[in-house]
Order: structure tokens, then sequence, then C-alpha cells
């Protein structure tokens, strides 16, 4: 593939082959073990849905029930299929007996493979295609109503009451977003359960729950009949629940998923054991369901240096790709993260940042990008961040990126009012339109700034993937290789909830999602 920068291709796929070889490693280790969270995931995927007397998800009360007779290994599905056979009771129903007390599933008799394979089935194929009409249904509206063109702009709604956050997300699509991302509330990657039902009350962002998502997807498909155009719908499947979530989202008809392999571990201290196995069933998931998945690398830069720590992005980036492809998630519904983040004082900074942006295209040509903008450096003067987002905005629409995450004037202020919102998608509608074509008018010298920092970003990312790859990610992120934090193996937040898979496990759903079935 030739390129504007005058990229060594074979350096290129050197280092793809090396991130490929430190995520087989991951795999290898992420194929012994469940976790709770996948289990629980499992439950859902059996139709098991609301709470117990206490308020406890029911998923909740079907795992913990087996963990605490250590029969874990063993996996939800063997020990319902034994209830079914036994009780002649659906899942939902044995789930809510075990909830009274009136069902101990170590008690019940061991039905044969064959017998339990024949009882799950049905329920297996009614879940893959509950999630394939979800899907269906979004292809439709892509070929009847159409969509914006690329990049995606991307705004956020944030204000902890789901009914409030649709006010907001339809006045942003009337205005001319094309992605509404809903904020999480603060902390809620750390909680090991997922809340159930319509929630008024989040800090700084609201509830992630299957009935917010079925409130905000009815809103922004009326909205998007409307005005003549789709509206994509963002969510995250981050932190302790990250399968869990991202099932609910896929019944729910969710487009984009915060579904990082890294950024839980690195930034809100979840055991590295637990996420990487998390994340694989989760990416299962995403890409049955075609979801476009977002990564976090742009985080590192607000933690680490964004000129010194350049080259640990794309390495992380290369690693999520070789993850993702493994979990069968094609290229296209791959959101891998960077961002705009150089202290704006910076000599020449504006072409170091189109170096990266131009860089991270054309390394990953098909994956949908994720470009995020300032905050590092945005402070209260609304003025010249502005200014930082005008920039940001034409690197975006200058080197092809896939989704544009709008900054905001106030970013460094407040959670943005809708008039916020609007400065921002006018910015961008503006740039986007007034330099469409202006990456294919635009060539880059040879010896250059921007090649120069181009070359020396993608060595350096090499350098670091030959040491990552003789000591394996773990030991990497012991040693604090991504956004300078260091994180132990057994340390971290969830840990006690991963469990080695014993002979008679078994999850069929990752083949069959795997394979499209």
């Amino acid at each position: 593939m030739a390129g504007k920068l005058g990229l060594d291709f074979g350096k290129v796929e050197h280092a793809r082959s090396l991130a490929g070889s430190i995520a087989k490693d991951v795999q290898n280790f992420v194929n012994n073990y469940t976790t709770v969270a996948v289990e629980r995931t499992l439950c859902r995927l059996m139709g098991i849905d609301g709470v117990d007397a206490n308020g406890v998800p029911l998923p909740n009360v079907v795992v913990e029930h087996l963990k605490e007779r250590n029969a874990l290994s063993d996996g939800v599905l063997f020990h319902i299929a034994n209830a079914m056979a036994q009780y002649g009771l659906s899942p939902q129903e044995i789930a809510e007996k075990i909830a009274s007390s009136e069902i101990d599933l170590l008690e019940c008799g061991v039905a044969s493979g064959q017998e339990r394979e024949k009882i799950l089935e049905p329920i297996v194929q009614h879940s893959l295609d509950r999630i394939k009409q979800r899907r269906s249904r979004r292809e439709t509206y892509l070929k009847t109503l159409g969509e914006g063109p690329k990049p995606y702009i991307y705004v956020i709604v944030a204000t902890g009451n789901i009914y409030e956050d649709v006010v907001q997300a339809q006045a942003a699509a009337r205005q001319g977003a094309d992605i509404i991302a809903v904020i999480r509330t603060t902390g809620q990657s750390l909680l090991d359960y997922v809340p159930y039902g319509a929630t008024t009350e989040g800090f700084g962002g609201t509830f992630a729950t299957q009935e917010n998502f079925r409130i905000m997807r009815k809103a922004l498909d009326e909205t998007g009949e409307e005005v003549g155009r789709y509206i994509r719908l963002c969510n995250y499947c981050s932190g302790l629940c990250m399968p869990e979530i991202a099932i609910m989202g896929a019944f729910e008809g969710l487009d984009v998923m915060l579904n990082d392999a890294l950024y839980g571990i690195l930034f809100r201290d979840i055991n590295m054991q637990r996420t990487l196995v998390d994340q694989y069933f989760s990416r299962v998931i995403n890409g049955y369901a075609g979801v476009i998945i977002n990564t976090g690398e742009d985080n590192y830069l607000t933690t680490a240096d964004a000129v010194e720590a350049a080259h640990t992005v794309l390495a992380s980036d290369l690693i999520n790709e070789q993850l993702a492809l493994l979990a069968g998630l094609p290229e296209e519904q791959m959101g891998l993260g960077h961002a705009f983040e150089m202290d704006p004082m910076l000599e020449n900074g504006f072409l170091y940042e189109l170096a990266q942006a131009e860089m991270t295209r054309e390394i990953f040509p098909k994956a949908t990008l994720k470009y995020m903008p300032p905050t590092k450096f945005m402070t209260g003067n609304i003025f010249r961040g502005h200014i930082q987002d005008a920039l940001f905005n034409m690197v975006g629409i200058w080197t092809h990126q896939g989704i544009q995450l709008l900054g905001m004037p106030t970013e460094a202020i407040h959670t943005p009012f809708m008039s916020d919102r609007y400065l921002s998608i006018e910015n961008a509608k503006y740039i986007f339109n007034n330099m469409k074509d202006i990456g294919e008018e635009m060539e880059f010298r040879e010896g250059g700034i921007v090649r120069s920092r181009a070359k020396k970003v993608l060595d350096d990312a090499i350098d670091l993937l030959e040491k990552m790859n003789k000591e394996g990610l773990f030991a990497a992120l012991e040693k604090g290789i991504f956004a300078d934090v260091k994180r132990p193996k057994t340390g971290g937040k969830g840990l006690e909830g991963v469990c080695l898979k014993g002979e008679r496990y078994s999850n069929p759903f990752i083949e069959l999602m795997k394979n499209r079935k």
C-alpha cells in the first residue's frame, strides 16, 4: 500500500505481527477462564432478567448461587440445562426459584451432554435471532434513511436523567449530530452488577441499563425519521460488566460501544486477568451485533506526554486490533482511538498532530477510527478552546477519520449546554464542508516534519512491541508501559470473579457468533 507519509509498510506488517503474537499469548490465557460477568451474560442470553425481592439482578443471583457453592467452573449453562431437564421450567422460572430458595442447582441430576444441548438449542437460537433482528433493523434504516458522511459527528449527553438525556439527544440530532453518546454515571464501571430499569439520578452521566438503552433507542429512531437520517447510539461496555452491557446493547439496538481491552486496567484499576477475559466475550457479541467498538488509547495522553508517548498509542491500537480480530470483530467495526492532545503552545504542534492522525489512518485503512478532541490543555478560556477544537476538526477531515468526538468550548468548565453543543456542531460542519477534499489535494514533503514524525512514531512503536513480545502483555502492564500507570497482575478490582473452566464447561455462543450463525 502506498501512502502520503512514505511509511515502510514492511515495518507496519512487522509491527502488526508482533502485536498478533502478543494478542495470541493473551488469548491462550483467556481461553482457559471464565468470569462472573461472562456467566451473568450467559444468563441474560438464556432470557433471565429482572430483580429479586431485594432488588438484586437475577443474573447475579444465579451466578452467586453457583459461586458460593464453588460450582462456577462448570458454567451456568451446564447447571441451567440440568435444572430444565429435571423440573421442566424455563431459565427465568429457575432463576426466580433460586432467588426464593426453592431450587438448589447442585441438587439437580446431571443430564447427558446431548440432552443438555437439545434443551438449550432453541433458547440459544432465539437469542441469536433477537440480535440478528436488531442488526437487520439498523441496516434497513441505513438503506432507507441513510446517514451523515464520515467523519461521523459524535456528541455527548450527560445529565444523569435518561428523560432529560432524551431531550438533549434529540436536540443534538436536529443540530447535525450523527452519534449520540450517553455518558455513564461516574463509578458505574466499578459496579459488579448492572442496575435495573429507567434511572433519573446519576452523577456526571446516566446509568447504563437495558431500559435506558431502550428509551434512548426509541427516541433517536423517532428523531432519525424526522430529520431523514439514521442516528447512532453509543454507550459503555467497559468496567466490571463488559459482556453484560454488550449483550444488553445488542438486544436494544445500540450502534457504538466503548469497549477497550486495556482502559479498565489502566484507569479504573480493574484486575487485568478479569478485564482481558471479559473483553473477549464482549467483543464477540459486538462483532455479531454489528456494533462499532471504541477503544481508549486517547486516554493515555491525558496522563502521559502526547509527544513522548505517541508510540504507545500506536502500539496499543495494534494490540487492540489483533485482540478484536481474534474475537471475530471486522476491521470496519474497530473505532481504534487516538487524540489531539499536544500542548497548544508547542511549536509546529499542529503538524505533529497531523502526522499522528495521517499515520493512524494509513496503518488502519479500513477501521472506523475514533478521534478524540483536546481535553488536557483546555482551560476556562472558551475562545482559545474553540480554536483548538477547530484545529482538531481540520485534522479530522484532512486525514479521513471515522468518528469525530466533538470538543466543546466549555470543556474545562461544565457539562455542555445545548447551546455549547450547537456551537461545536456548527464548527465541525463548517470545517468539514469548507475543507472537504483537502486530504486529496495536499502532499507531505520528503524529509519534512510530518513524514519524519510519523516514521519516528512507527519505529518507536516497533521497539516497544518487540520488548512486549518478549515479556508478554501482563508483564508490560505491571511495568507501566502504557499511560505511565503500573498495575499488578494479581491486584485491582474483580480478580475474585475469575474462574478456571472445568471439563464440563460450555459456551456455544462464542463459535456461533464468530461464525455468524
